[in-house]
């Protein structure tokens, strides 16, 4: 399917608009479209089917569960992607260039101002809050994140990564969410990557490791 055609359709209005938003109800996108919920749901099924979205229980306040919907990577081919080649070959130039300790000392820097710029955002007094707040600062910057509460910590989960075909050969990009995750929320174990072929990236803090985070 062309992709200027495919945006053209209902389908491909509610993929970019799931892109903008990170992820959202039916009922939100027929909102957007002045479409009823049950014609977007009917859409929802269909982009389900064909992978490239996926649907998950989110609770929004003390009402009961809402169901909301998230691009998968697969999406992304419907994306420009020549950005992600130029910064695979920039990288790969530096590797050549000066080693891989400049690339690594690259992603320390980007790290560096990651931290300087998220710490004044994410305060919270447990590991579940600052989770939260910094699932806020990922879904700002277009991520997909959702937070969980698990068996003696908290959970992070990014449903897509915009860098995730650069980070399959280069995984340093991979350290920067690590660094700012274990510096304001505690020291966390991942559980799958999409870099190595997941279907998200999934963090985990435990009460033990964030009792020392700031």
């Amino acid at each position: 399917m062309h992709a200027d055609r495919f945006f053209q359709s209902t389908r491909g209005r509610i993929v970019e608009e799931l892109r903008r938003r990170g992820s959202a109800s039916a009922a939100d996108l027929a909102a957007s479209f002045n479409l009823s919920p049950n014609a977007v749901r009917q859409q929802l099924i269909v982009l389900e089917r064909d992978g490239l979205v996926v649907e998950r229980s989110v609770r929004r306040g003390p009402t009961k569960p809402t169901l909301e919907f998230s691009l998968t990577p697969l999406a992304d081919r419907y994306f420009p992607q020549a950005y992600d080649r130029m910064l695979s070959a920039v990288l790969r130039e530096l590797r050549e260039q000066h080693g891989p300790e400049a690339v690594e000392r690259l992603f320390e820097g980007i790290a560096d101002r990651t931290l300087a710029k998220v710490r004044e955002r994410i305060t919270g007094d447990n590991a579940h809050e600052r989770a939260a707040q910094l699932g806020d600062v990922l879904r700002e910057q277009g991520v997909s994140a959702t937070v969980n509460l698990i068996e003696g910590g908290v959970e992070l989960r990014e449903h897509h990564c915009p860098y995730s075909e650069v980070a399959k050969e280069n995984p340093e990009v991979c350290s920067v969410i690590h660094r700012v995750i274990d510096e304001t929320i505690g020291e966390h174990a991942q559980t799958e990557s999409i870099a190595t072929g997941g279907r998200e990236c999934r963090f985990e803090v435990r009460s033990a490791t964030a009792a020392a985070a700031p």
